[in-house]
């Protein structure tokens, strides 16, 4: 279930350059990326209990299916095209909006800045690989109850929040002030 996904080292991230004399106006970029991302990590905390009601048999596949369509990152991520090179599947309006735009300003700036929207574009790859796994798991564990399908939708449900709040915090740390400093948002 996850033996084919290439997980990335959060220790292998490049790291941050420092930006000094940054106004409050310039932050306020950096302030609006966490709270997009907050958004985001509620989601998180609603496709776990959707998995522990699952489990407990509280709900149908067609109650999985309508909460998890009606999820924020799952939507968009149905919504628009990859833009992170795997063509033909969707993505997460947030991290399309950031691959085809953000990132190349960002690495334009510098090659230290160059090397984390590379790093930042790879882990949204991993992170949507994840999502939609999850979202299969869900489905499969609604049409088919047992221990097996739950400790399945159980790891992969870790994994895509291990990684994915790892991701977000990181993009925080690693762009937000960049963002305004830069102008790009």
């Amino acid at each position: 279930m996850l033996l084919n996904i290439t997980f990335l080292d959060d220790a292998t991230r490049p790291p941050v350059p420092s930006l000094e004399g940054l106004t409050d106006e310039q932050r306020a970029a950096g302030h609006h990326l966490r709270m997009v991302h907050d958004h985001l990590r509620d989601n998180m905390v609603t496709l776990g209990k959707l998995i522990e009601r699952a489990n407990a048999g509280r709900v149908t596949r067609a109650e999985i299916a309508a909460e998890t369509g009606d999820l924020a990152m799952v939507a968009n991520y149905r919504r628009f095209g990859n833009l992170c090179g795997q063509y033909c599947q969707v993505v997460n309006t947030h991290h399309s909006i950031e691959d085809a735009h953000i990132f190349p300003a960002l690495g334009m700036q510098s090659p230290a800045f160059r090397a984390i929207a590379d790093r930042l574009t790879a882990e949204h790859v991993v992170v949507h690989e994840l999502l939609e796994r999850l979202v299969d798991a869900l489905n499969a564990l609604a049409a088919e109850p047992s221990p097996a399908r739950f400790d399945e939708a159980r790891t992969i449900y870790h994994a895509l929040e291990r990684v994915l709040l790892s991701h977000l915090g990181w993009e925080e740390d690693a762009m937000g002030d960049a963002l305004g400093y830069f102008g790009l948002f």
